[in-house]
Parts: C-alpha cells; structure tokens; sequence
C-alpha cells in the first residue's frame, strides 16, 4: 500500500501488521508488538518524504516461518527508520533495560536499491526461526 504522511494511515498499517499476525497465530502480545512497531516505523518514515516523493509504500508479506513488513520510499538517502533507532534497537534486544517499542521485531534491515531506501522489519512466527 502507498501511504501519505497521515498517522491514520500508519495506524492502518498497523492494522494489517497486526491481521498478519493474528492469521500466523502469534500469541497476543507479540501480535500487538507488531503492530505498535510497525506504526512508530511508518511514523519514523514520513521524516524523511520529500514533497517530490510524498508517499511511503508499505508492503506486508506472509511467509511460512515469517512475517516482513517493507518501508520503501524514495530519495532521500536514509533508512526509514533511523540508523540511532536500529543501534538502539539491538541495545534493547541484547538486553537493555525497558521496554522497546522494536521488541516485539525479531529483525530490523536496511536496503538501498538505487534511489529506493528500504527498511525491512521481520517477525518469525516459529520459534525455532527466531532463535537464529
């Protein structure tokens, strides 16, 4: 889906994060985790639209043993979400003390294909994947 810089539309984003899960079967928790990081990633996105390219394209896809929710947009040539926020990120999964809005990610990747960024979050829905 291609979103403009509306937190609605982030929060629909989050909705279909969070259908995702519910359809893989994650438990409650880890199902509203998604969701959450999945709006505060769209919502770390729209800092960096440009008014040449306005719009977030945000694309979930269902894998077997995952789920990956894919930021792209073009021009500027940042990560959708920050590179602070992925060090703290993998701070907070290597034990940092509180709650991470990110926590509920088990990756966080960052992708340039020409002018395209794209910042992919990962959630594997088997636990054997994650561990890895």
């Amino acid at each position: 889906m291609q979103i403009d810089a509306d937190v609605r539309l982030a929060a629909a984003a989050g909705g279909a994060a969070r259908y995702f899960a519910d359809v893989a079967g994650l438990e409650s928790t880890a199902t509203s985790q998604l969701q959450a990081a999945t709006v505060a990633a769209c919502q770390e996105a729209f800092e960096h639209l440009t008014r040449e390219f306005p719009r977030l394209e945000v694309t979930l896809t269902h894998f077997p043993d995952r789920i990956e929710v894919a930021l792209s947009h073009q021009g500027d040539a940042k990560p959708a979400v920050g590179l602070d926020t992925i060090a703290g990120f993998a701070k907070e999964m290597s034990g940092g003390a509180g709650q991470h809005l990110f926590a509920g990610v088990d990756r966080v990747q960052y992708e340039m294909h020409g002018r395209e960024v794209v910042t992919r979050l990962t959630k594997y829905t088997s636990a054997a994947e994650s561990d890895t």
